[in-house]
């Protein structure tokens, strides 16, 4: 690796503003934010729309969308004869 060249790889806060939820990773984004942690650090903090916390195939809310019988019709299609 040269030095000198690559962004800093430090600790930080993902926070994930629909579900209510944060984790500590490290990461090399960076923030003006910062937040307290539950270690008592400070920590830089990036707000995320989603994450595992709250996306549909995460939580086990998502579902095929079959208007059309898309599904139906392929597996007849590629059936094994």
């Amino acid at each position: 690796m040269k030095p000198g060249i690559h962004p800093e790889y430090r600790p930080v806060v993902f926070r994930d503003r629909s579900a209510g939820t944060a984790f500590l990773t490290r990461s090399t984004v960076t923030s003006k934010k910062t937040v307290q942690w539950e270690d008592g650090n400070e920590y830089p903090v990036v707000d995320v729309e989603i994450s595992s916390a709250s996306h549909p195939f995460w939580t086990g809310r998502a579902r095929a969308n079959d208007t059309e019988g898309r599904i139906a019709r392929f597996q007849r299609r590629y059936q094994a004869k």
